[in-house]
């Protein structure tokens, strides 16, 4: 296993992380993620640490509060060698506290999260979404506060804008508050919006990218192709209207390279999704979910090998898409090319991801 710092922090991590959203499987959502119970999460954490996999992901919201009780039982008696990474600001109940970042409700998720874990401490604690009815200056410092109280060793965020994170980290920088370290994103070869605006500022800024569902919401396991229909036990059936859209052209194209280079490989169009984006610049770590050992197994199968650079220039242009305003018109022009320089193997920043 490859290991990276998180963002310009000093905490290493796994190139490859584990989410637990699969644990628990209460609701619709998190129902048809997976319903994965203490024995099964067992042997799946075994699994992870033996391929050196230390890292593992949840939140409150996942399974209303059960994927964190179902790791905690998982990991129990071996949390020293564990990176524990979780999530709170989405609505956990009805209350009008019950979402947000309040000093209120990041005391109690805080809380709530040490008492299902079964830990006494988390090492990433990040904001699930940005709370723009909270003062960032009380955000801050209720984490500032926590992070004294030994409960916290990192924060970051999720789901960010770029002002949003850019402003969290200026009032850090003003007050001597901790710093978001890392920045949980959805990115994948069927969703790049990441790069236009949060890769550079991660990179300006050593926030380090924690990459959530990098299959594409379950699109890039290979079952999925042009003309055929959806598997039956595919989740995207009950799931795809949580997730991003994705247009059915633009993951066919990118299909259609993954199955070629798989052939080339001999590696599984996942292996190759996820390859890809380890290559990607401020990449930390990649979360991988798994319903069972195989799935798990396979996931796994994505590092120890690279793609070549022909390769990794033909998915590049099949996934490409025209960026958003204000980096259209101007992407392709020379001079926005030389202050805006494109993408690099992460290999390029030591230290940064």
């Amino acid at each position: 296993m490859e290991f990276r710092r998180l963002g310009a922090s000093g905490l290493t991590v796994p190139v490859l992380s584990f989410g637990a959203g699969t644990f628990g499987g209460r609701g619709p959502l998190f129902g048809a993620w997976g319903t994965t119970d203490v024995p099964e999460a067992r042997r799946l954490v075994d699994i992870c640490l033996d391929a050196g996999v230390t890292m593992f992901d949840t939140a409150d919201v996942y399974s209303d509060g059960a994927s964190e009780e179902v790791l905690g039982a998982a990991i129990k008696g071996r949390r020293d060698g564990l990176i524990l990474s979780t999530k709170s600001g989405l609505p956990m109940g009805d209350g009008p506290n019950d979402a947000g970042s309040s000093r209120l409700r990041l005391i109690r998720a805080c809380e709530d999260a040490l008492r299902r874990l079964g830990t006494d401490h988390i090492d990433l604690f990040q904001l699930h979404a940005f709370d723009a009815g909270t003062p960032i200056e009380e955000v801050l410092s209720t984490l500032d506060d926590l992070v004294r109280a030994g409960k916290i060793r990192y924060v970051g965020v999720s789901n960010f804008a770029g002002w949003q994170l850019m402003k969290s980290l200026a009032v850090a920088e003003r007050y001597g508050y901790p710093r978001h370290v890392a920045h949980q994103v959805y990115y994948s070869l069927v969703g790049r919006d990441y790069e236009w605006e949060l890769l550079p500022l991660g990179r300006d800024q050593g926030v380090g990218a924690v990459v959530w569902s990098p299959l594409g919401w379950g699109r890039l396991t290979g079952k999925v192709r042009r003309g055929a229909p959806l598997p039956a036990q595919s989740r995207l059936h009950q799931t795809a209207d949580y997730g991003p859209p994705v247009p059915d052209e633009l993951l066919y194209r990118v299909v259609d390279v993954l199955d070629e280079i798989a052939a080339e490989t001999g590696r599984a169009v996942p292996q190759i999704a996820l390859n890809w984006l380890l290559r990607r610049p401020t990449v930390s770590s990649v979360v991988v979910g798994a319903r069972n050992e195989a799935q798990l197994r396979q996931n796994l199968g994505a590092v120890g090998w690279s793609l070549s650079d022909e390769q990794v220039a033909r998915l590049d242009a099949a996934s490409a898409t025209t960026p958003p305003y204000p980096y259209f018109p101007y992407h392709r022009q020379e001079g926005f090319a030389r202050v805006n320089p494109p993408a690099v193997p992460a290999a390029a920043h030591p230290g940064r991801g």
